[in-house]
């Protein structure tokens, strides 16, 4: 059986992930990314992003009892894990402002 803070963080984990694709819809971005910035992106800033998202997601789970008797639980987990797995998952490749491309989310309002 789990010890209650891992399902903590097992909720929000699911939370975190379950909230990704509705924060890609909003931004449309019109980007035209060179060969050398995707090449870039999916080299160094992906990995880096990626570190950053767990880092964030672990200070966050150490912190969160702190934040919540401050009453900022909520920008806490947005500044610590939603902002930097927007910036790793929810990004075109080489493009420098999160969000899908103007013409994905075209084609799927249809």
């Amino acid at each position: 059986m789990a010890n209650p803070i891992s399902r903590r963080f097992y909720a929000l984990m699911a939370a975190s992930l379950l909230s990704l694709p509705t924060i890609g819809y909003a931004n449309p971005v019109n980007e035209t990314p060179s060969a050398l910035a995707m090449t870039g992106d999916i080299l160094v800033a992906r990995p880096l992003l990626f570190a950053t998202t767990l880092a964030g997601s672990a200070v966050f789970l150490v912190a969160s009892p702190f934040s919540a008797l401050g009453g900022n639980l909520k920008e806490s987990g947005e500044i610590l894990v939603l902002k930097p797995a927007e910036a790793t998952f929810i990004r075109c490749l080489g493009c420098t402002i999160p969000g899908r491309k103007s013409s994905d989310v075209v084609e799927q309002e249809n």
